[in-house]
């Protein structure tokens, strides 16, 4: 969108970040800490921004050497140019890590993912510990304990903590970046509440909208995916890609993405899915009467191999996996007594969509392939392992059992996965975003997974770790004053100098306020940020004898289906049993972990 002389701006800040999930915030956070004024605004309504951040499993990348961290990361690349920039300042920061989060970030003691899996300090944890200088890579969490928010929590509370300097805009999605036509980014139109507003940014507009993980059609056309179940944010879109498109930006690692699930990163197809738990699988899925057909019913790898953040060995380099339109598990009868007796989650999904039939024959027609492929799959399948040794693909013999030659037999769909992708604008070391010259588009910055810098092979921890390193780099920058602020009299009616002040007031407020909420004689408010949302705010009703009569939830934004399961279920529960110590919701544990810290938090106001 190209201003003019009549251009209106609605609002005046010093800096626009577009993207409220962690380098969003982390931009917002060290822009305010330059003393700059800060709109950040998001698609998500309130409790369901943080892009993937809120969805990660908050392993942070981290390596004790410098010099090894470095050919780890060249190795990667798999043959792929990297800005030698770029790298050293991944590199500078990756080894830094624990100095950034004790200084930035008040996390004195970090815990190694080695520590939580019990493992030796020179234990190899790296995806790939084969390659040079993996020995020295880990990844560190905020607190003992994985999948828990607890990064994503710090750093909304920063933005919060400075909520004189940050106004947050949410269910506000960016629709253009406002551009002067010597390709100077002045500024963003945001919809908000069904209105247009243009936004000026007197000094920098951050470029943080995430992945296009729910965006089939650039799944499609970037990634050659037919389809790609989210594991992450239902609104990472791909808007950021339509954004740097607008303003001639260049553009990298478009096919580049990382997954997560069971074999080749596959999860339980449901109807109507929306998004796939995360979930890497249980050897019974590879273990026994069981194997993995494509679209024509016969095997396509060795189903026990397991993926490294999606990606596939083959012949010694590593590829994304192969992605059948209907990829299916087939099994017979004693496999699937063994599948129906297990009661995790998500194990316990695995038959939900479960089909059956008396003969191969009748299978592979509900299926929708060849009966005789399935066949000679199956019969094949019992070759190998009567001659243990799987001729086709190498799968461990011990993992191999013979289908019974009576049915019924089965089959359950499956769906592929993407967490996160790394496609989007280029960007060079001071976080600026490149055009095709590689010259930088003046007053435009990138952090996070829109663009990552990560190249070709990933490395779990280390989006997050592009998140609070390139954000605060994207978020200094942006803040920093310009020689060359655009003209008031070009831009129309805009008074850049009352930053931060709209010209029409009514939606333009901060979303941030301070709640009050409401209690009666023995009742008591509590609060916890250990589920998946935001908060969970609690109002807990007792007797004289201090017994739980009651458990509202005033506030939550927990996932519409478990978490919303959690939440109608345990305060039931615990009132019921007057404990707070009840089973978690399977599927839910986060919420179940918040809703019953809250509820502690407030039995500890009782005198």
């Amino acid at each position: 969108m190209i201003v003019n002389k009549n251009t209106y701006f609605d609002a005046s800040y010093d800096v626009v970040v577009l993207g409220f999930g962690g380098a969003g915030a982390t931009a917002a956070r060290f822009a305010a800490d330059s003393n700059a004024k800060v709109l950040i605004v998001d698609s998500a309504p309130e409790g369901h921004e943080g892009g993937n951040t809120r969805y990660a499993a908050e392993l942070v990348g981290y390596s004790s050497s410098e010099s090894d961290y470095r050919q780890y990361y060249e190795r990667l690349a798999q043959g792929f140019k990297i800005d030698p920039e770029i790298e050293n300042t991944v590199v500078y920061g990756i080894t830094h890590m624990k100095e950034y989060l004790k200084k930035y970030l008040g996390v004195d003691q970090p815990v190694s993912y080695k520590t939580i899996l019990g493992l030796p300090d020179d234990a190899v944890i790296a995806d790939h510990p084969n390659l040079p200088g993996a020995k020295s890579y880990d990844m560190i969490t905020m607190e003992k304990g994985i999948f828990n928010a607890s990064l994503w929590n710090i750093l909304r509370q920063n933005v919060l903590d400075r909520s004189d300097k940050i106004d947050v805009w949410y269910s506000s999605p960016v629709v253009h970046l406002i551009q002067t036509s010597n390709k100077k980014v002045i500024g963003a139109q945001i919809e908000r509440d069904h209105v247009l507003l243009n936004v000026y940014a007197k000094n920098g507009v951050v470029l943080s909208t995430g992945g296009i993980e729910n965006n089939q059609q650039m799944i499609q056309d970037y990634i050659g995916s037919h389809q790609l179940v989210p594991l992450g944010s239902l609104y990472n879109k791909g808007k950021g890609i339509d954004l740097a498109h607008e303003v001639g930006a260049d553009m990298w690692h478009m096919s580049m993405y990382a997954a997560g699930g069971m074999q080749q990163s596959f999860a339980f197809y449901e109807p109507g899915m929306k998004r796939a738990p995360f979930y890497m699988g249980n050897p019974i899925f590879f273990t026994g009467s069981i194997f993995t057909v494509g679209d024509d019913g016969t095997r396509y790898f060795k189903e026990d191999q397991p993926a490294r953040e999606g990606y596939i060995e083959n012949h010694g380099s590593w590829y994304k996996p192969l992605n059948p339109l209907h990829p299916y598990f087939v099994f017979d009868q004693k496999q699937y007594d063994k599948i129906s007796a297990i009661d995790t989650f998500p194990d316990n999904k695995a038959l939900n969509s479960v089909l059956k039939a008396d003969s191969i024959a009748d299978l592979a027609e509900q299926m929708g392939v060849e009966a005789e492929k399935l066949q000679e799959t199956v019969a094949e399948f019992n070759f190998f392992t009567e001659k243990q040794h799987d001729y086709a693909y190498h799968r461990a013999p011990e993992t191999m059992s013979e289908f019974a030659e009576n049915g019924p037999y089965y089959a359950i769909p499956l769906v592929q996965t993407i967490g996160w992708s790394e496609a989007g604008p280029r960007r060079n070391a001071r976080a600026e975003i490149l055009d095709p010259d590689h010259k930088p588009i003046p007053h435009l910055y990138g952090a996070g997974e829109l663009g990552s810098n990560m190249s070709n092979l990933y490395q779990g921890g280390s989006d997050l770790a592009d998140c609070l390193i390139f954000g605060k780099i994207a978020g200094q920058n942006a803040a920093h004053p310009k020689d060359d602020v655009i003209a008031a009299e070009f831009a129309g009616k805009i008074e850049p100098d009352k930053v931060g002040k709209p010209s029409t007031p009514g939606l333009h407020h901060s979303d941030l306020k301070k709640e009050k909420f409401a209690v009666g004689p023995d009742q008591y408010i509590g609060k916890s940020t250990k589920g998946m949302g935001d908060e969970i705010v609690v109002r807990v009703t007792v007797d004289k004898q201090k017994n739980l009569k009651n458990i509202e939830v005033l506030k939550q934004a927990e996932s519409d289906d478990y978490g919303q399961k959690a939440i109608n279920e345990l305060p039931k529960q615990m009132v019921k049993e007057n404990t707070v110590d009840v089973d978690a919701i399977s599927g839910a544990s986060n919420t179940s972990r918040g809703l019953k810290e809250a509820v502690r938090n407030a039995l500890k106001k009782i005198k």
